[in-house]
């Protein structure tokens, strides 16, 4: 495995998105990602700044521009842009609903499946569709209103620690149902969905795949198989999981493309595999806020957004897939990071509706 600091912050700077939030009333705690200054284009002032000649972007913490990126949307549009960061996904979705007559800027960044529906419903986007919509990415709406715009997306999948495996001698996982088989027993690691949003997407796959009267009885068998629940993904991978060389569990919550970040030293192969039958893809969208001072601008920068440019920095500053088909993605992703063809999947709308009962129900069955 790379291990750099650069490496071990932007797999960091990724994966944990949550922190503490109160959504709908409800307290979701969650986990602060990192960010820099420098792969924001800086923190723009969160009262806006209300000029035509300047585009207000609200975003969460993970989002990632360079600055070639950003200059070259400020040279081509004639605006200023000014990047207002609230915090992880949950607080983001939070303060767009809290503020949306009276928004934070002209445009938001990184609402995903999680949060989607909800701040659609509370009004807090204007339709759009950007002439930059790839057709390819039809299948990634929300719904068919064109409020929110696809850009980019990821895949929650457990991952294996494949030389464990081969050493011990046991055929790796494939499927959800394995975790629970007693020849895996002690082995994996996943991460609280009431405190990360990895453990919040593996949540809802366990729904997806077995259904809202099936998959509290799967979440029995695995405790009942030693499942460890971990607070963050940080914690799951570099402590608990066995490929890291410090822990004993080599099955453990992470992403589609982490096993592009855990090359060998001469970067022919992976020590990690992903298992595909177990991701959950969650996509991060852009939209219009309702009532901005600068409309035109806020479309200017989602269509942007799908732009060649800001779409083939996606893997390298945020570390997920981009939405346009045009765009190659590194040869390490190529290699060792292929995307899932049949992720699991939920409507956005019942992810709306039951989020909450969803994880308190968890948190009764699996913490008690």
């Amino acid at each position: 495995m790379h291990s750099t600091t650069s490496t071990r912050t932007a797999r960091t700077t990724r994966s944990v998105r949550l922190t503490t939030a109160t959504i709908a009333g409800t307290l979701v705690l969650a986990l602060a990602a990192c960010s820099s200054d420098s792969a924001t284009g800086g923190t723009g002032d969160a009262s806006g700044s209300g000029s035509s000649t300047t585009v207000d972007v609200v975003v969460h913490d993970s989002f990632g521009i360079t600055d070639e990126t950003k200059a070259a949307f400020e040279e081509q549009s004639g605006l200023t842009l000014n990047i207002i960061t609230t915090g992880d996904g949950g607080a983001l979705a939070n303060k767009l609903v809290l503020t949306k007559d009276s928004p934070l800027g002209d445009v938001a960044f990184g609402i995903d499946t999680s949060f989607a529906s909800r701040a659609i419903d509370a009004g807090v986007f204007e339709p759009y569709t950007s002439p930059e919509l790839p057709e390819s990415a039809a299948d990634l709406a929300v719904d068919d209103s064109g409020t929110l715009t696809p850009v980019d997306y990821g895949d929650v999948c457990l991952n294996i620690d494949t030389g464990w495996f081969a050493e011990a001698g046991i055929d790796a996982p494939v499927t959800l149902e394995d975790l629970a088989d007693p020849e895996y027993q002690d082995l994996t690691v996943v991460t609280n969905p009431a405190t990360s949003t990895p453990g919040l997407s593996f949540l809802f796959a366990t729904i997806g795949h077995f259904g809202t009267d099936g998959y509290l009885d799967y979440w029995k068998s695995l405790t009942d198989n030693g499942l460890k629940v971990v607070e963050g993904w940080e914690d799951a991978y570099y402590t608990d999981f066995s490929a890291n060389g410090e822990g004993d569990r080599p099955i453990v919550l992470s992403y589609a493309s982490s096993p592009a970040f855990t090359l060998s030293d001469d970067g022919a192969s992976s020590t990690t595999a992903a298992l595909l039958d177990t991701c959950f893809r969650q996509v991060e969208y852009a939209g219009v806020l309702a009532n901005g001072d600068n409309p035109e601008g806020a479309q200017a920068f989602v269509d942007f957004l799908l732009g060649d440019q800001f779409q083939a920095d996606i893997p390298e500053t945020m570390y997920v897939y981009p939405v346009s088909p045009d765009v190659t993605v590194p040869a390490d992703w190529e290699s060792f990071a292929p995307v899932p063809t049949d992720p699991i999947a939920l409507d956005p709308a019942e992810i709306s509706a039951n989020r909450d009962a969803w994880i308190k129900d968890w948190t009764a069955q699996v913490v008690g």
